[in-house]
């Protein structure tokens, strides 16, 4: 997965503006307790993001 293909997931499930917001604030423990961008920033695919997002947001199965 592409960080654009990831960007848009996020964005589909959140909304543009709140997907950023949550990104930068909403602490995830599957990430190793990091935000959305500081794992990304330190090189966590977006796939692998994206699965701890999807789980923490508990989002339908056709949304994986």
């Amino acid at each position: 997965m592409r960080h654009t293909e990831f960007w848009d997931r996020m964005d589909t499930a959140l909304g543009r503006a709140y997907a950023r917001t949550f990104a930068e604030q909403f602490v995830v423990a599957d990430l190793g307790s990091r935000t959305v961008q500081e794992a990304l920033a330190a090189g966590y695919p977006p796939k692998e993001v994206w699965r701890a997002v999807h789980a923490v947001l508990e989002l339908p199965e056709n949304q994986r």
